[in-house]
């Protein structure tokens, strides 16, 4: 499996964002050109993942002091269930192995037409070391549960800080106030 680190928009192609758009509801999407702005104002790690040719998915983590936020990984629906996701999962935890990371998902416990997916998902995470830290939130009426792997907690005061942190480089990046 090799790797490749997006930087700005002109590393990034149409296959990471075909992917992108279709594994995430709209309403958890940042728009694609403001989520490559980002990544090239933010210290974000935008990894696509192959096998050959292959294209195998992707991770967006965003590094910080505290805890790495696990923010976004997919990999393409027909590929799922083949192990290609655990080994992407696998290499990420080993790359952030000394620090404690989080991700939030969609919560296996809301009635919903994926719930399914959704507790196999989080199911996936519970094996692979995550633990529930009992914070969650609801945005756009999706319920979402915190996970984490490492040492300490992680409280909606930690969420919070997230939050604010992603809105400062959101209003600092160029247009970033308008969008």
């Amino acid at each position: 499996m090799t790797e490749k680190r997006i930087f700005s928009p002109e590393t990034a192609d149409e296959t990471v964002r075909a992917l992108y758009q279709s594994a995430f509801p709209e309403e958890e999407q940042i728009p694609w050109d403001d989520l490559l702005r980002l990544v090239a104002t933010m210290p974000l790690d935008f990894t696509t993942y192959y096998e050959g040719d292959l294209f195998l998915g992707f991770t967006i983590v965003y590094p910080r002091k505290s805890f790495n936020w696990f923010w976004y990984f997919a990999v393409p629906e027909e590929l799922r269930g083949k192990g290609y996701g655990q080994q992407i999962l696998s290499r990420l935890i080993e790359k952030y192995k000394s620090s404690t990371n989080i991700l939030d998902m969609e919560s296996p416990d809301q009635q919903c037409n994926n719930t399914e997916q959704r507790r196999r998902r989080h199911h996936f995470y519970l094996r692979n070391g995550f633990r529930d830290t009992g914070v969650g939130r609801s945005f756009a009426g999706i319920d979402y549960t915190i996970m984490l792997m490492g040492e300490g907690t992680f409280t909606m005061k930690d969420y919070d800080d997230i939050i604010n942190e992603l809105r400062a480089f959101w209003e600092a990046m160029p247009g970033g106030e308008e969008a």
